[in-house]
């Protein structure tokens, strides 16, 4: 009888990218979670290894947020999307009055992501929560199909304990309120717009994606009246000012040659024929604060290291309107955009 050899092969997978096996639950999924996120994120928590992150008990009020991030490209200048999902996250429960605590991370992974792209992601989300204590204490993993995920899509919740001795919403925003911004804006969706396009300044445009807690800290140990903050993403300074007019049913007025903008964000936004005050900021907030309490909130932004400015007042009509002063003397309604000028900047 003619021999025959029979085998078996064990599948063999790639040491250098992600593949569906990795997603599978079995020894290569383990290998991943060890290797990369355990030996990342080094919280008790979530080195249980359990279904769920078990908590110490807090007797203040907690805020509560989500965020996905889909930003593309993964890497840009001044982070990528692991810092950003940690920043994003954190600055969301501070826009509350909140000191972040605790995140949980998912990641949505596309087959054939470079391991050590997806290390690299974990490690700087762990080094942007360890900034301000940030814990990350539960996650989880899925791996698709190449070309069903776009290399890597994060999705986070965050939990943050309220110091806030009021309430810090759009709603307490009143006429005589005046409105102060933490720095320059456009920065971020600027840096993402020079990778996807290829522009190169001379000065090299980053991104002001950074944690806004120390900020707000600052800005409520102070002693200003504080009645809302808002952190600038996705539609940039006038959104958010939009937002916050129709919510709280009060007009916006505010000085544009007050409002700095970067030469380089400038640069790039006439060359695409787009407005800084649309572009997305990743590390820039409004506050709303009682009137008098200017300068004590500028010089508590200012002692956080922000380049604060005043940009503007609160008035009683027309209520739902933001309304800017340009440079040439003109007074405009700024409106809410239609449509995102540049998709996927978070």
């Amino acid at each position: 009888m003619k021999d025959i050899n029979i085998s078996c092969p064990v599948p063999h997978a790639p040491d250098t990218t992600v593949t569906l096996a990795h997603g599978s639950g079995g020894r290569l999924m383990h290998r991943l979670i060890s290797d990369i996120f355990l030996s990342a994120f080094p919280d008790p928590a979530l080195h249980a290894a359990h279904d769920g992150a078990l908590l110490d008990p807090c007797q203040d009020k907690l805020a509560f947020t989500t965020d996905s991030f889909v930003v593309r490209p993964l890497f840009f200048p001044g982070g990528n999307i692991g810092s950003l999902a940690v920043h994003g996250t954190a600055n969301d429960l501070a826009m509350c009055g909140a000191q972040p605590m605790y995140m949980s991370c998912s990641f949505i992974i596309e087959e054939g992501l470079s391991l050590e792209a997806l290390s690299e992601v974990a490690k700087s989300m762990a080094r942007a929560a360890s900034e301000i204590g940030l814990r990350i204490v539960t996650g989880d993993t899925k791996v698709v199909e190449r070309g069903k995920g776009d290399g890597l899509y994060i999705n986070t919740a965050g939990i943050g304990r309220v110091v806030a001795p009021h309430p810090v919403e759009p709603m307490r925003v009143r006429p005589g309120d005046e409105i102060i911004l933490s720095g320059d804006v456009g920065a971020h969706g600027a840096a993402i717009l020079s990778v996807r396009e290829g522009l190169d300044f001379e000065t090299k445009l980053q991104s002001d994606a950074g944690h806004l807690w120390p900020a707000v800290r600052g800005l409520l140990d102070s002693g200003a009246e504080i009645h809302c903050l808002r952190d600038l993403t996705r539609g940039g300074l006038a959104t958010a000012l939009n937002e916050i007019a129709q919510k709280a049913g009060v007009c916006l007025c505010v000085d544009e040659p007050s409002i700095p903008v970067r030469p380089e964000v400038e640069a790039a936004c006439e060359m695409f024929g787009l407005d800084p005050l649309y572009m997305a900021c990743e590390g820039r907030l409004a506050a709303f604060v009682a009137k008098g309490d200017r300068e004590k909130a500028l010089a508590a932004l200012k002692q956080a290291g922000c380049a604060a400015v005043s940009i503007g007042e609160v008035l009683e009509k027309p209520s739902g309107e933001v309304r800017i002063k340009t440079r040439i003397g003109v007074e405009r309604v700024l409106d809410m955009l239609s449509g995102e000028q540049l998709p996927r900047i978070c």
